[in-house]
């Protein structure tokens, strides 16, 4: 099943790629290498996660954040590549969670993110990981989160 079925079947629509908040490429391609910058949580250019994780916000807000943002990360990509099948693996996700300085359960919260791209791509999905917590984030973003692919 290629990807567009896939999301399709899941019930998915991508949003609109954002647009770039600063001097920078959203995607760039080198070799077979797709290098996505980090996406927060913005759908058609509004907020839809603000806030700290451990002060106003749980960890099931941060992985419905976390999943927004690799939703972000393949309209980047399909924008990038024109079609998501070029996708041959998901290298890896570093993902970056805004929490109190205590916070210790940034792993939990980037799962809403690797869990839609294992269940989109299957085992292509499977990737290497990072999750981190952060004091802050661009737009008081509850997550960021930046991505490798390889592509055919």
């Amino acid at each position: 099943m290629n990807i567009e079925e896939r999301l399709s079947k899941l019930g998915i629509q991508l949003p609109t790629a954002p647009s770039p908040a600063g001097n920078y490429q959203p995607a760039l391609k080198i070799g077979q290498l797709l290098f996505l910058s980090g996406a927060i949580c913005c759908v058609d250019g509004a907020m839809t996660h603000c806030g700290k994780i451990g002060a106003t916000r749980d960890i099931a807000y941060g992985k419905a954040a976390a999943r927004v943002c690799a939703l972000n990360l393949l309209t980047t990509a399909q924008q990038a590549l024109g079609d998501l099948n070029q996708i041959r693996q998901v290298v890896q996700l570093n993902g970056f969670v805004n929490a109190i300085p205590s916070f210790s359960e940034s792993p939990a919260i980037i799962n809403g993110a690797s869990d839609l791209i294992v269940e989109i791509f299957g085992e292509r999905g499977r990737h290497t990981r990072a999750a981190v917590a952060v004091t802050g984030l661009p737009k008081d973003s509850t997550v960021e989160i930046q991505a490798i692919f390889a592509t055919s």
